[in-house]
């Protein structure tokens, strides 16, 4: 019992710690914590906790400062042992609403989310488009471009709009392409993208054996849209936020610039979307990317209901007030989801 008591009181100490260090930037001390955050023991009682937790690695002292600072293993249990997250105010929640729902089309909830989520958290923003092939289809149109070409577009759920030209052999082709599109959505809108081929493998029987070739153009065109991994995309914004920060990082802010010009690693960052509201943190080197050992992401997943349809995130400096970025990026997520989703 004396024991747990302890480390109670010493999980106590750190959470104190860091909050205080978040706020301030400042290195923190018994007696400061004592009085701030009225921990009801002495101070040398507080000294031999932050003493047992530098011996394990929680804390650490900059250089000949008497106060002490969370460590990344620190931040990490700060973070695991959160109780619950800041939420944000009504008015900052309808804001938020107000200014998605003003949205109007893919494009434009990407770009606002991005410029929302670096306004509200301070951090630089990270968005994923929606994933292609999690996505179902809302309708096929077929647009014919003078005598010879045509224009696949494939508009699908979550706002994705993909373009696919064809070439045709020259010929009349208006009635076939009329019926092979009412045909085609009647078999595959609301449908997920993955079940496309095999709703499909048996169109071209439907219609008569000369219109089969531009039949089986048109569905080559189609498998092949929704069966390929199109480059996935992560819009960037709030990288000025960092220069608010740049004493945050062990070495320059270049190389954590340069880092975050490549789409792969904005990829790797925010990792696989999980669950909607399901938030991963990583904290300093926890990020695989070298460049990044002083920063931390968080990210969580936007879509509808349990299905995610890719990732939203923020990139900041270690010293983050997680409880605020957390409750903040769970609200834009939830928002995000049900603006692609209506």
């Amino acid at each position: 019992m004396e024991q747990l008591l302890s480390d109670e009181r010493k999980l106590e100490v750190l959470r104190a710690i860091v909050e205080d260090y978040v706020a301030t930037g400042e290195p923190v001390g018994s007696k400061v914590l004592v009085e701030r955050h009225k921990l009801a023991v002495s101070s040398a009682t507080v000294r031999n906790d932050m003493a047992a937790l530098e011996d394990e690695g929680y804390i650490s002292a900059p250089h000949t400062s008497a106060g002490r600072i969370p460590t990344d293993k620190g931040y990490r249990l700060f973070v695991d042992r959160l109780s619950q997250v800041k939420p944000l105010s009504p008015p900052e929640r309808r804001a938020i609403q107000t200014f998605l729902d003003g949205a109007v089309d893919l494009e434009d909830v990407m770009s606002r989310t991005v410029r929302l989520l670096a306004h509200v958290t301070r951090q630089v923003a990270l968005v994923q488009y929606p994933i292609l092939n999690r996505s179902a289809v809302r309708h096929v149109e077929l647009v014919p471009i003078g005598s010879t070409r045509l224009l696949l577009v494939l508009i699908t759920d979550t706002g994705r709009v993909e373009q696919r030209m064809i070439e045709l052999a020259v010929g009349d082709h208006e009635p076939i392409l009329a019926e092979l599109r009412s045909r085609l959505n009647t078999l595959i809108a609301g449908r997920r993208l993955s079940d496309v081929p095999s709703l499909v493998e048996s169109l071209v029987d439907a219609f008569p054996p000369a219109d089969h070739g531009v039949v089986d153009t048109v569905l080559a065109t189609l498998l092949e849209t929704v069966v390929e991994r199109p480059e996935e995309r992560v819009v960037l914004g709030g990288t000025a936020n960092l220069t608010r920060a740049r004493d945050e990082f062990p070495l320059t802010l270049q190389p954590v610039l340069e880092a975050l010009e490549e789409q792969v690693v904005l990829l790797q960052l925010l990792g696989e979307a999980g669950a909607p509201d399901s938030i991963n943190v990583l904290i300093g080197a926890e990020n695989t990317v070298e460049s990044l050992a002083g920063a931390s992401v968080v990210s969580v997943g936007y879509g509808r209901g349990d299905e995610a349809f890719a990732q939203i995130g923020v990139l900041g400096p270690t010293r983050m007030d997680y409880p605020a970025t957390m409750g903040a990026l769970s609200a834009v997520a939830r928002y995000v989801g049900r603006a692609l989703s209506e």
